[in-house]
Formats: structure tokens, sequence, C-alpha cells
């Protein structure tokens, strides 16, 4: 039989495999996310914090309503506003303001360590949530993650047991963030990935609209280009392009294995604090960040392993039913 004969001749899959594309999708969402704290820095020199958590989510809704109206979105339903409730206060209400609070006194380097814990913490989430039962070394290794994240804080602060109101507010944001991270992953199968993010920001807009008329009215804006050119950042990509990459590389998939690349945006805002603002970064900050990225990687990992199955047991009286 030739080489060239029509039954050697390889054929081509119709659909090519899709996980490198998943996997760079991924990655750019976390790139576009790994600026977020040290722009929320860097804003927060000259506008208030107030104005940063909500006027970017402003901005956010203006496009996020644009994009629903040129697609003909449906309107949710139902339960699904609720939901929809549940991501913004996390995602769109919580992360950004509680974050702008803490950075105003805290540098952005000391921010992405307590930030690192986002990923077991949203694991965390969607445990609870989806009412799985993982192994108890995802316990115990989420909960190593959570006292290495409050080791360094208060390492920080001035001595163990010594929390700033900074780190305070970084967990709360990581508390949110988790839990709008885990609601929208489920919804996101009903409504579609960056749907259930414009939805909860339009659903979220009378709210921030009426806090940043807040925010202009206490401390009228005033900054330099740079320090605008920042918080469009964060309304622009940070709030919304951002999540468009983020939820299509999951989309694409493996989502197990794209979920994972978030465990690189630690790591990559650390190094952009250092780049952009010119923060010394100690050997605390490297050990601190290493030891919760560890933990969150692990606790992951451990979730995305399928529990053993349990020895199917047959009542005693089958058995000796049997026997007899």
């Amino acid at each position: 039989m030739r080489d060239n004969s029509s039954a050697t001749t390889l054929i081509r899959p119709v659909i090519p495999s899709r996980r490198p594309t998943g996997l760079w999708w991924g990655l750019l969402g976390v790139a576009a996310f790994s600026f977020t704290i040290p722009f929320t820095k860097l804003a927060v020199a000259s506008l208030s914090p107030l104005f940063i958590g909500s006027g970017r989510a402003v901005v956010a809704a203006v496009l996020a309503a644009s994009a629903l109206a040129l697609a003909r979105q449906r309107l949710p339903h139902g339960l699904q506003w609720a939901r929809l409730g549940m991501v913004a206060a996390g995602v769109v209400v919580g992360f950004p303001l509680l974050t702008s609070f803490a950075l105003s006194t805290t540098p952005a380097s000391h921010g992405a360590v307590v930030v690192a814990l986002l990923p077991a913490a949203t694991a965390t989430a969607a445990v609870l949530r989806g009412r799985e039962r993982p192994r108890l070394a995802f316990w115990f290794i989420t909960g190593a993650g959570a006292l290495a994240a409050i080791a360094f804080a208060s390492m920080q602060s001035g001595g163990f047991g010594q929390l700033h109101w900074a780190d305070v507010l970084l967990l709360g944001a990581v508390v949110a963030a988790a839990i709008g991270y885990a609601e929208g992953g489920l919804l996101a199968r009903e409504l579609g990935a960056w749907q259930t993010v414009s939805w909860a920001l339009v659903l979220a807009s009378p709210l921030m609209v009426f806090l940043t008329a807040i925010a202009m009215a206490q401390q009228p804006p005033s900054a330099t280009p740079v320090q605008w050119a920042a918080f469009g950042y964060l309304g622009v990509v940070s709030m919304f392009l951002g999540f468009f990459a983020w939820y299509r590389g999951l989309a694409i998939g493996p989502m197990a294995q794209v979920s994972q690349i978030q465990l690189t945006q630690p790591v990559l805002t650390i190094c952009w604090a250092g780049l952009l603002l010119g923060e010394a970064l100690t050997w605390t900050t490297i050990i601190g960040g290493f030891a919760v990225i560890l933990c969150a990687g692990a606790a992951v990992r451990v979730r995305l392993k399928p529990a053993p199955a349990e020895p199917s047991r047959l009542p005693v009286k089958s058995l000796q039913s049997a026997e007899d």
C-alpha cells in the first residue's frame, strides 16, 4: 500500500484543539486585572476613594448598557435578578470600594499579597454555593492560606495580632469578590459570561451614580493626566473589557486549567507595583506572597481533584440472605 494512499492519508480535524487559545485568553484577562491595584494606588493620590470605587463602575455600566443594547440581549427573569444582585454586591460594589479605601493608606504590593488569597476564597465560595464535599485537605490548605495572609498583614502592621483597618478592608474585598465570582460563574451558564457581568453593572448603576455624585460634592475630582488615565483604565479595562477576555478563556477551556492562571495575578501585580510605583520589595513581601500563592494553588488543585468514591456497602440482611 502506497504512502499517499487514501487509506493512510491523515485527515485533520474540522475543529482544531483550542486549548492553547483558551489559556491565552485567560492570561490576557489576568494581565488586565493585574494592573488594577497599582492603578488604584496611583489614582487615590489625588482622587477620593469613594469617587474611584463608584465612578469606575459608572463608566463600565455605560459600556455594559451599550453592549447589551447593541447585542439585543433579553432581560433576566425571576430569581436571576436576585442572583445578579449578589454578583453586583461582590464584584461591582464591594471589591472596588473596599480596595480603593484600603489602598489610600497601604502600598500596592502589600495589597497584592492579601488579595492573593482570592483564588482559594473563590474556590471556597464555589464549594459552599455548590454544596460540594471536598477532601479534608482542601479545608486545611485553605485555612493555612488564610492564616498566612493574616500573619503577613499583622507583621506589616507592627506585630502579630495587630491588623490595620486597611487589612480588614482588603480581606473584606477578597470575601466580596469570591462570592461574586462564585455566583457569577454559576449564573454565566444561564445568561452568558459577559452578559452576567454587564447586567450586574447595569443593576448596580443607580447606587454607583448616587455614590459618585456624593463623592463629587464632597471633593470635586482633580487629578493629573496620568491619574485620570489610571482611572479610565479601571473603568474601561478592569471593570469591563478584562472580563471579556477572562470569561472567554474560561468558556473555551479547559476551565480547570484556565482558572489556575489567576494564581499569576498577584505576582504580576507586585512586579507592576515595583516598576510603575517604585515600591521596594522586601523579603517579607516576597515570602508572604509566595506562601499565600502556594496555599491558594494547592487549594484550587485539591478542589479540582474528584473525591474518592466510597465503596458500596450492602445491608446486613442482604449479606446474610446471600450467604444462605
